[in-house]
């Protein structure tokens, strides 16, 4: 049951009023863990991407620069106004989405898609779902980067960070590791992050 999970996310870009202090993910910059990937890899010239709930842009606007072209989409019409007012010269399709009812052109369509703290935003019972939904918009790969829960007890959240077994959704829905890297951080409530990326078997 999917109703109702996401209906928070608007509410709270709205009371926000263009002050990005009130969103508690808003980096207002790349994130790191784009960031460093797309310094080692190959240029996405030519390649589409997709940004999983974008919010105010940041990480589709770094795609964009590294050629590709990019469509990045988020359930809050007030962030996606808000991310094309930041960059008003934008070549980022911006678009209002429900993760649980996306388009059916999007279908494998992407290169490569891209998704940071959305699935651990949303409740431990839909995570199957929302795993499942994203890994059907991959047509090559998918980097994903989130919290890490060390055990299958659901913490208190949100955030509720990813276990090892919900991760392990997205390579039985059809993807399989490239490369995985782990990382730490004792100043953070979550200690345990991750950065997998995943490529289409077939």
């Amino acid at each position: 049951m999917t109703d109702g999970v996401s209906d928070w996310f608007e509410p709270l870009y709205e009371r926000a009023s263009r002050d990005p202090s009130q969103v508690p993910w808003a980096l207002m910059g790349v994130t790191p863990y784009l960031e460093t990937w797309l310094k080692a890899n190959f240029s996405g010239q030519g390649k589409t991407a997709l940004v999983v709930a974008c919010g105010l842009g940041d990480d589709a606007e770094a795609l964009a620069e590294a050629g590709y072209r990019v469509t990045a989409f988020d359930i809050s019409e007030t962030a996606i106004r808000w991310a094309k007012e930041r960059f008003p010269a934008t070549q980022v399709d911006y678009q209002v989405a429900d993760l649980f009812a996306l388009r059916q052109d999007w279908h494998r369509r992407f290169d490569l898609v891209f998704e940071f703290r959305t699935i651990q935003a949303l409740p431990i019972d839909v995570r199957a779902e929302v795993i499942e939904r994203i890994v059907e918009t991959v047509r090559t790969r998918l980097l994903l980067a989130t919290y890490l829960r060390t055990s299958e007890a659901a913490p208190d959240g949100p955030p509720w960070p990813l276990s090892e077994s919900e991760l392990a959704i997205v390579e039985q829905s059809g993807l399989r590791v490239v490369q995985r890297q782990d990382f730490r951080n004792q100043d953070s409530r979550f200690v345990e992050r991750v950065l997998v990326e995943y490529q289409r078997l077939a």
